[in-house]
């Protein structure tokens, strides 16, 4: 049974040597294989998974690979376990650990970074200089699991205690999934872009993360916030989670009708969630003068940008997800 030295377990909750792990082999090809359990170390516990989301970005990786980064290189055929939005139940504790305890419930962030380099030391450690280069190597700090490091389409996987964020039983295990998610678009509207209550909000493309962006643009006070996007069932959510005002962009004008909504003016500060060719022009020409533009999807081609708009608007812009991407083969 499992046992490592210096490590924490308990008799409630007992860990096996071994578990079930999706590998990712070739492009679009994951097979069902037996892992060792991973063992914490310092400032690191194990978690149980029991649930875990699937993110259009694992889809990516699977097929395609970026913006997973192993060795350095593509993720394929090298022993990786994708999967990154997952929650579950501590049930080891690394040497020293005793900010959680084991049976705690918690839900998992991506990044853990080395703590050594440049951008770590200034804080930006989703932007961590080590990224993809020390997989099989977790001495060196850095993680970024289901990126850099094995993810969460297995059974037990481990987590730096600073990506923990404990949660209420009152929270399901599927909701907890998403908590990350959620932060990806506070991180947006409150870190990079200081959004104050009453300030005007809109979201374009309402996936995951532009859906939960409505949510908590909302929770924080903005005033009003407007969702656009193409599809009316994805809309109809926005307004339950509490959209101001929804517009479908096939039957209307976005920037016409932003600033309609808005009293005539542009807003001052757009969270693009829909990876849209044309999606930084029109956020540029929807904030007003020194408006805020966050960008939290990823384009799949390069983008034009209207220099012209930009020096007009004098808007500012910002990434929400810094990691980096790798080129696709050709």
């Amino acid at each position: 049974m499992y046992a490592p030295a210096g490590v924490k377990t308990s008799t409630d909750y007992p860990v096996p040597d071994a578990m079930k792990a999706w590998v990712l082999g070739d492009p679009g090809e994951l097979s069902l294989r037996e892992k060792p359990v991973p063992v914490p170390k310092k400032a690191e516990v194990l978690v149980r998974i029991d649930a875990v989301a699937i993110c259009a970005t694992d889809l990516e990786i699977i097929y395609h690979g970026p913006p997973a980064l192993i060795r350095g290189g593509m993720p394929h055929n090298k022993n990786f376990t994708p999967g990154h939005e997952y929650m579950g139940t501590v049930v080891a504790l690394g040497p020293g650990v005793d900010e959680y305890r084991i049976g705690q419930r918690v839900t998992v962030e991506i990044h853990a970074g080395c703590g050594q380099c440049k951008r770590c030391r200034e804080g930006m450690y989703t932007a961590c200089h080590n990224y993809g280069l020390n997989y099989g190597d977790v001495d060196k700090g850095h993680r970024a699991n289901g990126f850099t490091t094995d993810g969460g389409f297995c059974e037990y996987q481990v987590n730096n205690i600073n990506t923990l964020v404990a949660i209420p039983d009152a929270m399901s295990d599927e909701e907890a999934t998403l908590v990350v998610t959620a932060g990806t678009a506070m991180y947006g509207l409150t870190e990079l872009g200081g959004l104050v209550a009453g300030e005007s909000v809109v979201v374009t493309g309402p996936g995951p993360i532009g859906l939960l962006g409505v949510a908590v643009a909302k929770a924080l006070g903005a005033q009003p916030v407007i969702l656009t996007g193409t599809r009316d069932n994805r809309l109809k959510i926005g307004r339950e989670l509490g959209a101001d005002h929804v517009v479908n962009v096939r039957s209307e004008d976005a920037v016409a009708a932003v600033r309609q909504l808005n009293g005539g003016k542009g807003v001052d500060y757009v969270l693009e969630c829909s990876g849209a060719p044309n999606a930084v022009n029109e956020a540029v020409r929807m904030v007003n003068r020194g408006g805020k533009v966050c960008l939290a999807a990823f384009p799949h081609q390069e983008t034009p940008r209207s220099c012209v708009t930009t020096s007009t608007s004098t808007a500012s812009a910002a990434k929400a997800r810094a990691r980096p991407t790798a080129p696709k083969p050709s």
